[in-house]
């Protein structure tokens, strides 16, 4: 049974970990750049704060943030009800780290990574808590390697607490990061999960752990093998022209943004997952046989990549 006072001493436990994580990416990612993140504290006026790390015109990061909030509130948003309508209205708290970075260097993919906790009480009746999270790969030039050892990172996170995890959440990954107007994934997946409580609590949360502990390994190997490949304009344009995907997936579907924007959240914040740069063209197809059409017909499908 989980008490209010175990909430509490679990909330507690969760946010020192989710701030230490924050720091620890942030101090390698200063590290790989060669630039320092600026630090914006900020507060909610309904409850709660957080603080966002960012760096713009890097050396490696064309732009990339990573966030730490800890929100609270009276009522539970619509976005985070969707798959728990009885939970409408009840008081929540909220706390996660997300990530999204965007490299200067085509060759190297745009990657996000979330990891956060939800818990909702309301007086005579258990707490509700459940923990969310993941990581996604979105290349702009892809390389099956690259595409298999992110899927292989993210399997061996998972693989302590269920070897059937990983199929599990790759396929939930497979099918929440998809533009269902454009037809097509955003990249070429990796891991996604929400609603978690089918664990014991300190084993779900030693799973989340596992889950933000591996981003860096997953990530950072790619960087080093791409971020000295030689581009010109023609690749800057493409991904200026991909990363116009990626805003429409934040802007449209992601349940993270839409959240955030219901909660009263710092929109600064929020949308600082957004490109620097973007590009839309109408109705543009890649030339047969090029470079960008192999995205297209080697990457964004949904395949097994282990």
């Amino acid at each position: 049974m989980t008490t209010l006072s175990n909430a509490s001493s679990h909330a507690t436990s969760v946010k020192t970990y989710l701030q230490d994580l924050q720091q620890r990416i942030v101090a390698a990612l200063e590290e790989a750049d060669g630039c320092a993140f600026v630090s914006d504290s900020w507060e909610r006026p309904e409850g709660g704060g957080g603080t966002s790390r960012l760096l713009e015109e890097g050396n490696l990061l064309e732009r990339g943030g990573v966030g730490f909030s800890h929100v609270m509130g009276k009522n539970l948003p619509p976005s985070a009800a969707a798959n728990r309508p009885h939970l409408a209205g009840r008081a929540w708290e909220a706390m996660g780290v997300s990530l999204v970075l965007h490299p200067r260097n085509p060759h190297v993919p745009t990657v996000h990574m979330n990891v956060r906790f939800f818990s909702a009480h309301a007086e005579g009746e258990e707490p509700v808590w459940w923990f969310g999270g993941g990581m996604d790969l979105t290349p702009y030039y892809g390389v099956a390697e690259d595409a298999r050892h992110f899927h292989r990172t993210c399997r061996d996170a998972l693989e302590p607490f269920g070897a059937e995890l990983y199929p599990r959440f790759k396929a939930w990954c497979d099918e929440y990061f998809y533009l269902k107007h454009r037809k097509e994934p955003r990249g070429v997946g990796g891991i996604f999960f929400d609603d978690f409580n089918a664990l014991p609590f300190d084993d779900a949360f030693a799973m989340l752990r596992s889950v933000g502990d591996a981003f860096l390994a997953a990530y950072l190997p790619i960087v080093a093998a791409r971020r000295d490949t030689p581009y010109g304009e023609r690749e800057r344009d493409f991904q200026a022209y991909r990363r116009g995907r990626y805003v429409e997936f934040n802007l449209v579907f992601d349940r993270g943004t839409l959240f955030g924007l219901q909660s009263g959240g710092r929109t600064e914040s929020i949308l600082m997952s957004m490109p620097p740069l973007v590009k839309w063209r109408y109705d543009w197809h890649p030339e047969a046989g090029s470079p960008e059409a192999a995205l297209y017909t080697d990457f964004l499908v949904h395949k097994e990549w282990l």
